[in-house]
């Protein structure tokens, strides 16, 4: 429950944090000038974008919020893409464009997941049938039938006014 709700604070200082780490990585392993112009332009915004709307559309379910505590299958999605942007901010010639066409696929997965996740949650018909499925408990047939003597009854009688 630590990393799931440790993971539910960090989504927002994320969308601020990956996209310096990104221009950081470009002074730091020194990437050449067309690089600077692709994380100015392109990567920087995109991941702030992308992580916003991700950090909006996971708070946005019920159930994070009241927990305060994503789900795990967010922290999966979301950290691989998180990881992911991380290779690609180290500027590896080796790998770099494979660290970037993965993190891109990355973040198309976290964002069906969670786009996904909040459907289901806001689905009317499947709040419906959850709401049945509570309210309908059909005692069972070990329970004791209560008593009487357990029952008050009250009756209200009305007075026509005279």
């Amino acid at each position: 429950m630590a990393i799931r709700r440790a993971f539910f604070y960090w989504l927002f200082p994320a969308a601020f944090v990956l996209p310096v780490w990104i221009l950081i990585g470009w002074g730091v392993f020194q990437a050449n000038g067309w690089a600077l112009l692709w994380v100015l332009f392109i990567a920087m915004p995109a991941v702030f974008i992308g992580q916003l709307a991700l950090a909006i559309l996971i708070r946005a379910r019920g159930t994070v919020r009241t927990a305060r505590a994503v789900a795990w299958r967010d922290v999966a999605a979301v950290g691989v893409w998180h990881a992911l942007v991380v290779l690609v901010g180290l500027f590896n010639r080796a790998w770099f464009w494979v660290a970037l066409i993965a993190a891109i696929v990355a973040f198309g997965v976290a964002l069906w997941l969670t786009l996904r996740a909040l459907w289901n949650e806001a689905n009317p018909v499947s709040q419906f049938v959850r709401n049945l499925e509570s309210y309908a408990q059909v005692p069972g047939a070990g329970d004791a039938p209560a008593s009487s003597a357990q029952e008050k009854i009250i009756i209200v009688e009305e007075r026509p006014r005279s």
